[in-house]
């Protein structure tokens, strides 16, 4: 099976590289400075499951991307995606199978229409990992799991070849019958967290030391029942999980979008908690949620108005 991965960031990098390793058939589509980066020094990823260093990793331009893959793996942030597809578009053929792996749900929408319902999996990457300074891919703790699965249940007859060429040694790979309660529950978390530790620009264990532990748990709540109203009520394991990591005292956990804004960096702040907020029946419900997002905005504009980026 060809593998193509878009990008080789601290999600798609790592999980490419983990395939490679286990001599799976993978390309990476990178633009020219981390191309010029990888033929350097290679792709090398900073484990606590084990480290490696791939001198030579397969490689390809958008200019020079011709012929189909059959699975194509995406983690682009979301404000990126469009200029993703433009990039791997010229690698779907009629029975490639896109794979994206972004937090939400929105990126399906415009994945489907550009593509069709029918080559666009679901999937969810639980991972922590980041590049550092010289372009190594560091994951932070040891979970690192990738779940993936049709859309529709039994609709896809190439998802078991796919499950196929995902199971490897270097991760877990599950495949899912209900991929979108499985992403939901993530998107659920993934605002929780990230409208938590920014709104209080804070670790959670600082927060829970300041006494505002309610703050988390409302957020969680709050995504929850949005969840809930559009059919997908997180199942009491995710919910705790979730509520485990938020609450926990001493903690030094933060929202990867809160060391974005420490960073300066863009946010994914519409496509996490605004378009959350868009899909609830009861925006009353959601004052808090609101209020981490207007938080997020104003961040955003503030950005804007200082460097004129986007």
């Amino acid at each position: 099976m060809r593998i193509l991965v878009v990008g080789a960031g601290a999600i798609g990098g790592y999980f490419g590289a983990r395939l490679i390793a286990a001599g799976r058939d993978v390309t990476f589509l990178v633009r020219s400075r981390r191309a010029e980066q990888l033929r350097r020094d290679g792709l090398v990823v900073v484990s606590p499951l084990g480290n490696l260093n791939l001198p030579t990793p397969s490689l390809v331009s958008a200019e020079e991307l011709h012929g189909a893959y059959d699975l194509i793996i995406v983690s682009s942030k979301s404000y990126d995606l469009e200029g993703s597809i433009k990039d791997f578009a010229p690698g779907v053929g009629p029975n490639s199978r896109v794979l994206p792996l972004l937090n939400g749900m929105r990126h399906l929408d415009v994945l489907d229409a550009r593509f069709g319902a029918q080559r666009v999996l679901g999937g969810v990457a639980r991972i922590s990992s980041t590049l550092d300074a010289d372009g190594r891919i560091q994951q932070l703790g040891s979970f690192n799991a990738l779940v993936f699965g049709a859309r529709v249940p039994g609709a896809d007859p190439l998802i078991d070849a796919i499950a196929v060429a995902l199971r490897v040694s270097g991760f877990e790979a599950h495949l899912s019958s209900d991929i979108l309660l499985e992403m939901w529950e993530k998107w659920v978390f993934i605002a929780a967290a990230a409208s938590t530790t920014t709104l209080m620009r804070a670790t959670v264990g600082d927060i829970l030391a300041a006494g505002a532990g309610d703050i988390p748990e409302r957020l969680m709540q709050e995504c929850a029942a949005v969840a809930a109203e559009n059919g997908f009520a997180p199942r009491d394991a995710a919910t705790n999980a979730g509520l485990a990591v938020l609450t926990a005292p001493g903690s030094g956990f933060t929202a990867s979008m809160l060391r974005d804004i420490e960073q300066g960096s863009r946010i994914e702040a519409d496509h996490i908690v605004g378009d959350l907020l868009r899909r609830a029946a009861n925006p009353s419900r959601t004052s808090l949620l609101a209020t981490a997002h207007a938080h997020l905005r104003a961040y955003e504009a503030r950005r804007r108005r200082e460097t004129g980026a986007v």
